[in-house]
């Protein structure tokens, strides 16, 4: 059994297409490829939702009503209500949902040592997939989790309330010795609602919970230049939203917290599985060992460029101009806009995505 884990808050309209989408989804019907529920977890919202107690294709809805506002960790409460023959938790949004069912016949292909199956996720207002995320950093609101793995692992740490909660259950899964993999069946359509969002407190967050994530996670020699690379970015973010205010709340939080998180450093696989320089060094060694190349600019930079540098400096490889390079590589670690770069760039001649699977994405 699959069961869609979806919290809310003021979004009535959002929710509401959200399930008319999993109606429409086949394989959970009677006699299907695999059964389903739908659990709506409301963090007290104004009005509860109203939802169907069935949809169309026979997939029961169950409500959970919050007193308070749990952010990331109403996922914890919605698998606490999962059907206990429950063997997959998809995480959604409530503005977000699966374009049709053949992900599920990709979660019963799934090996046992994959733990997470996550989506490609497309913003259908904007024209472009999703930012966020990493080869094995999962996004929220398009997710398969083991039901098992979940359990154990204790899901989403409450603290972090929300956002870069999913990193962090990443580094856990990661350390525990499963895979989190890319499938591209599994498309996902986020209306990304435009309500409910400040700035300020979303650069606060990103900032206090990104350097909670690497002060737990991250081996000691590269603890420090990690925690300033998390500052760094959170600073454009905040510059470019108009967010300094959030930044500087941010930052006085990670004062007083830091030094409260323990430390369950990775090791040098898993570290660098995490921060996808594993990634970017396969793809980059396979890609030169097919058609060695001389140069190559770094074209799209984005999420974790760092690594691109790092593993063409390792090959050997210098950054040139891209007039003067032989070829193009992407300079973003972040699935979608690795994706959409490589639409982009492929008609204009030979360009490497710095993941082996990005290039395997027809």
């Amino acid at each position: 059994m699959i069961s869609y884990i979806i919290p809310t808050r003021n979004r009535p309209d959002d929710l509401a297409r959200t399930l008319s989408a999993i109606a429409k989804i086949a394989e959970h019907e009677p006699g299907g490829v695999e059964p389903a529920e739908v659990i709506v977890v409301d963090n007290a919202s104004r009005f509860p939702p109203v939802v169907p107690k069935v949809l169309e294709n026979g997939v029961p809805v169950h409500p959970v009503l919050l007193d308070k506002n749990l952010g990331a960790a109403s996922r914890n409460r919605g698998v606490q209500h999962a059907h206990q023959a429950s063997r997959w938790v998809v995480m959604l949004d409530d503005d977000s949902h699966p374009v049709d069912g053949s992900f599920v016949h990709a979660l019963h292909e799934a090996g046992d040592d994959i733990a997470v199956v996550t989506a490609d996720i497309h913003l259908p207002m904007q024209n472009r997939r999703e930012d966020g995320g990493l080869p094995e950093v999962f996004i929220g609101c398009g997710a398969a989790i083991r039901r098992d793995v979940f359990d154990r692992l204790g899901g989403y740490d409450a603290s972090f309330e929300y956002y870069v909660e999913e990193y962090d259950l990443a580094a856990r899964i990661i350390a525990a010795g499963y895979r989190i993999v890319f499938e591209p069946r599994f498309r996902v359509d986020h209306y990304k609602a435009a309500t409910g969002r400040d700035m300020n407190r979303i650069v606060s967050r990103l900032l206090r919970n990104g350097c909670w994530v690497m002060q737990r996670y991250a081996p000691e020699p590269e603890r420090r230049t990690q925690l300033r690379s998390v500052r760094q970015r959170c600073r454009l973010i905040a510059e470019l939203e108009d967010a300094t205010e959030g930044y500087r709340s941010g930052l006085d939080e990670v004062r007083r917290t830091l030094h409260l998180q323990t430390r369950r450093p990775h090791d040098r696989l898993c570290f660098d599985r995490f921060t996808r320089l594993w990634h970017a060094r396969d793809a980059l060694r396979r890609a030169h060992a097919a058609e060695p190349f001389d140069s190559a600019a770094v074209v799209a930079r984005g999420k974790n460029a760092w690594v691109v540098d790092r593993a063409l400096a390792e090959l050997g490889v210098p950054i040139v101009p891209e007039s003067q390079a032989g070829v193009r590589v992407i300079g973003t670690m972040s699935p979608g806009p690795m994706l959409d770069a490589r639409d982009q760039f492929a008609p204009k001649g030979r360009t490497i995505a710095p993941w082996s699977r990005a290039q395997q994405v027809a």
